[in-house]
Parts: C-alpha cells; structure tokens; sequence
C-alpha cells in the first residue's frame, strides 16, 4: 500500500496543492540556483538543457510531420567526425518529459558513441505540435516514433536499414507497441519501462479495484462534459488517486511544488528530478503542471504491446533498476516473449537513476545491443 499511495501523490500532486494551478516557475526558481546544475550547484547544461552536449557531438533543432500532420519538434544529435552511413536511433520519453531532459542526454551519449540520435517531444507536448496542449495519447505517441524513423531514414548520413529505438519509461511502451507495427524499427531499447495503458487503466502494480476503474472511467466522462460546457481542456491526474474514504481525487499537478516533509521515497525520487535543477525544465509537464484531465480516457481505450510478439524475430532489450518501484513492468513483458526480449537488471539503481545517472545506466550494454541487432 505504501508504493500505491507514492504514485497517488505522483499522479495527484498532494491533495494540498489541488485547488489552484500556479504560473510556470523560472529555471532555479525553486533553489536559487541555476537550472541544470547538479546537487552539488555545478553547471551542467545551458539553454535548458539538463546535461552537457559532448564536445564530439553536434546537436540541430529539427522539424518533421507525423501521418497525423502534427508537427514533431526534435533535436538531431550526429558525431562530429561521421563518416558514410551511420545506425541511427529514435529516442523519446519518460512520460511526461521533454527533448533537453533524459531523452536528450541519452541521445547526446549514443551519438558520442558513434549513432545518429534523434530526441523528440512526443506530440502535444514541449515544442511538439498540436492545438491542445499536453495531451497524452498512446496511439499517437506510438506513431511519433514511426514518424521519426521516417525522418531518420531520409537523412542522407543515416542506413536506413540499421534505425532503432531507444524509450524511456512511460514512452517505452509506445516503443515497443511501435516496433510491433513497424518493421523499420530494427530493434529497440527502453529504460525504466511504464506500460501506461496498464499504469493509467489499472493503477500502480494493478491495485485498483473493478469499481474503482468504473469510477475512473466515470469521473473522466463526466470531466468531458465540464470540457465540452466550458470550451476548455482541464488539468487532472493522469493516474487518478483515491482519497482515504475511497473518492476520486484528482489533481492539477503531476508534483507538488514543495516536498513535504513526510513524502516517501518513490515521491522524493521523482521531486528531485522534475522539481529540482538537476532536471526541471519549463516545458516539462511534470515539472510544472499536469496533463489534460481527460487523458485517462485512451489509455483505457488501447492497450499497449498487444502483438509484442510480432517483434520477433527482431530483438528488444530492457533495461530497469533492481529497486525500481516500476520493475515488474519489465519483467512481464519480457516473460510475454523472452525468446526476442531481454531484460537487465541494474543493481542499486531505481526508477528515476536510470533518467540520468550515467554511473548506473549500461550504456555500454545498450551499445552493444544496437551494434550488434542494428548490424
């Protein structure tokens, strides 16, 4: 009970922070510090990036069109020293996040690595495109990273027959989902693995009671008709919590904007990425504010991963941390194929370590993966 009521915070935002949405903060607002510094006040980043672009790697703002025609903001990260056709990976998440946070640090690496990254916002978020803002959607975030391969494969620098995928958390199953359909995708990576439509439908490690989903499903039905009367697109939990006497209790940010002081480790661990300079950005949806209200809806809508053996014969690996509160995620896919699907566990890693702490990510394993699966 004590993780499931952690992701209730998560989702909800404390109960005490439910009642007004505040302005966007300003990098270091919350420290006095600057953005993109480490614990320890150092800088690590500039333009709001939260990490270093390496000195080998050279990094372009992109733009390309999904088959929605939803504009995809995207970062190009390409070794400075490239040389004839290079592997290149598509790279997104974690749910929730943008371009200069995880997503971009892991890109910046595999490219110092020799690869071709591509680090986007999923549609409606950060710079992405799309007239509601912050709207989570699994079948059109699956089909971003089909659209960024499209991109990948006309870049002349790129073999189009050596394109990969590399998700974090909750965008990793919109990974997989998309290199079940897509065959272009010749093999793909995640880190801290969320099945979303699992985590939203079901609660964290499938608590929710059938009642409780029904209640779910009522409160966001209701919560369209609030939209449609007002011509507006409230904020609500994307994973909805209950109350101590069992009533729904959405709120209107992902994080509370203080840490209390009796908060749980799984609450403290994600703060401290989104709600701290070592990874707060302002377009990030869990640094600031929350997704629309109504977004549970497709996630109870579509399931993820359903022809995850469609995989097959190409090759999946996952990676999660040993005290990750989000491992079984990763442990029952891989058991769905384990013939195509491999999974690492990374000993005294958890959750949010895999977001940026290059001492515990395997980058070299990852490497390795893609060298030899992207051959």
């Amino acid at each position: 009970m004590e993780r499931r009521k952690a992701l209730g915070l998560i989702a909800g935002g404390a109960a005490a922070t439910a009642a007004s949405l505040t302005a966007l903060p300003a990098f270091g607002a919350e420290s006095g510090r600057v953005a993109g510094a480490t614990g320890q006040g150092k800088p690590t980043g500039q333009g709001g990036y939260t990490f270093v672009l390496d000195r080998n790697v050279k990094r372009t703002p992109v733009r390309f069109n999904n088959r929605f025609g939803i504009e995809v903001a995207a970062d190009l990260y390409v070794p400075k020293n490239a040389r004839g056709k290079l592997p290149a990976l598509a790279v997104s998440g974690p749910f929730g996040a943008v371009k200069e946070q995880s997503s971009g640090l892991y890109a910046n690496e595999f490219a110092r690595r020799g690869y071709v990254a591509l680090a986007f916002d999923p549609s409606f978020t950060g710079e992405s495109g799309g007239t509601v803002r912050d709207v989570g959607s699994p079948e059109i975030y699956t089909e971003d990273f089909s659209a960024a391969v499209d991109f990948l494969g006309l870049q002349k620098i790129v073999d189009r027959e050596r394109i990969g995928a590399q998700a974090i958390c909750g965008l990793s199953g919109m990974a997989l989902t998309a290199a079940a359909a897509d065959s272009r995708i010749k093999a793909v990576a995640t880190a801290s693995m969320y099945d979303m439509s699992r985590s939203i439908s079901r609660g964290h490690e499938d608590y929710y009671t059938r009642e409780q989903r029904q209640e779910v499903v009522d409160y966001v039905s209701r919560q369209r008709w609030t939209d449609a009367e007002r011509g507006t697109f409230a904020r609500g939990s994307h994973e909805v919590p209950f109350d101590e006497n069992g009533n729904v209790a959405p709120s209107h940010r992902v994080l509370p904007e203080t840490l209390p002081a009796d908060a749980d480790p799984i609450t403290k661990s994600f703060f401290d990425y989104y709600r701290t300079e070592r990874g707060y950005h302002p377009r990030s949806i869990n640094s600031t504010t929350a997704w629309t209200a109504t977004t549970p809806m497709s996630f109870f809508a579509f399931r993820q991963m359903t022809n995850l053996g469609m995989v097959a014969p190409r090759k999946a690996l996952l990676v999660a941390g040993a005290d990750a509160h989000s491992l079984y995620y990763s442990q029952d896919v891989q058991k769905m194929a384990p013939d195509s699907i491999g999974l690492v566990v990374v000993p005294g890693a958890d959750h949010v370590d895999l977001y940026d702490r290059k001492d515990l990510i395997p980058f070299d394993t990852l490497d390795a993966f893609f060298t030899k699966n992207l051959a």
